[in-house]
């Protein structure tokens, strides 16, 4: 039996990790991103995760801080997202900042060539399609038009 791929739409940093470990888990993948096709105003790259804030993921102290012990058990699980982040990680005290073009080139690079991963560089404009089984919805504040 063939496994049917989970269809993500949202190449963001969501939808970047859930593709990630859904392909590590040996489910296939199609990841839907309407970048560049269809550009926003925040975004300057057509990169997937790409950092249109802050550059920061806060703190990064385990021990005393919430979003630390988050960051620790997002590397325990494998995270794409936290090897790109330490891989790219810039001087911030007890944050964790990183370089914006390396750690989204780094994403990118890293699901454009994982055999499980198919990127499709499109909008999409629903949900419901008859061949698509299993779907996830991670599009952020930035939902084109045709999908919101």
């Amino acid at each position: 039996m063939t496994i049917q791929p989970i269809h993500i739409i949202g190449g963001g940093l969501a939808g970047a990790e859930a593709a990630w470990q859904a392909a590590q888990a040996g489910v296939p993948v199609v990841l839907h991103e309407m970048r560049p096709v269809r550009p926003t105003a925040a975004h300057q790259t057509d990169s997937l995760a790409e950092l249109v804030c802050s550059n920061s993921f806060r703190s990064d102290d385990w021990e005393h801080n919430a979003v630390g012990l988050l960051h620790a058990e997002m590397r325990l699980l494998h995270s794409l997202i936290m090897r790109a982040a330490d891989a790219n990680q810039v001087p911030a005290g007890g944050a964790l900042a990183v370089d914006r073009d390396g750690f989204s080139a780094a994403i990118t690079q890293a699901l454009e060539a994982h055999p499980l991963v198919e990127v499709r560089r499109e909008e999409v404009s629903g949900t419901t399609h008859a061949d698509w089984e299993s779907v996830i919805v991670a599009t952020g504040p930035l939902t084109s038009p045709a999908l919101a």
